[in-house]
């Protein structure tokens, strides 16, 4: 089953049974004609529908629809969103990282971020030697440098706090 959300105020539970699809447990009777570019005629209870799929993002299961004239954004959530929902774990990709730690031992060969800095995801915070290898930590989230531990030349333990953020 698939939990629907129309324009974050409409909710439905949509559920496919073979090949019949269900919205709120009532069989859903639509008559089809895919058209070209993403465009779709439906009748349903013998009124005329134009629609189109205007934008798409798979990643976070998010759709824009026009269906005659009107656009519609509409929230996907599957079984496996709902499952993490039940099980608290549905933000945890939201969660804002504060510190940044040592992965391993080794020495600071370069800070790349001052106090204060506005940083993004992905960036570059500090290098990092570790056996011979240089290492690039990279920021995990958006955020403002609010202190820095260590300096170039230090020597840092693992799970050593490095930089701390706002």
């Amino acid at each position: 089953m698939h939990k629907v959300k129309v324009n974050d105020r409409f909710d439905f539970e949509i559920d496919k049974k073979g090949k019949e699809l269900f919205v709120n447990n009532d069989l859903l009777q639509l008559d089809l004609s895919l058209l070209a570019n993403n465009a779709t005629h439906v009748i349903f209870k013998n009124k005329s529908f134009s629609t189109e799929l205007v934008e798409i993002n798979r990643a976070e299961k998010i759709c824009t629809i026009r269906v005659n004239g009107n656009i519609y954004s509409i929230k996907i959530e599957d079984q496996f969103d709902q499952l993490l929902k039940q099980l608290g774990l549905d933000n945890l990709a939201s969660a804002k990282v504060l510190e940044i730690m040592a992965p391993m031992p080794g020495l600071v060969l370069k800070v790349s971020v001052e106090e204060g800095m506005e940083i993004k995801k992905g960036d570059n915070l500090l290098i990092l030697e570790a056996m011979k290898m240089e290492n690039i930590l990279k920021s995990s989230t958006d955020g403002i440098v609010k202190k820095i531990s260590v300096k170039q030349g230090d020597k840092v333990e693992k799970n050593q706090v490095l930089i701390q953020f706002k």
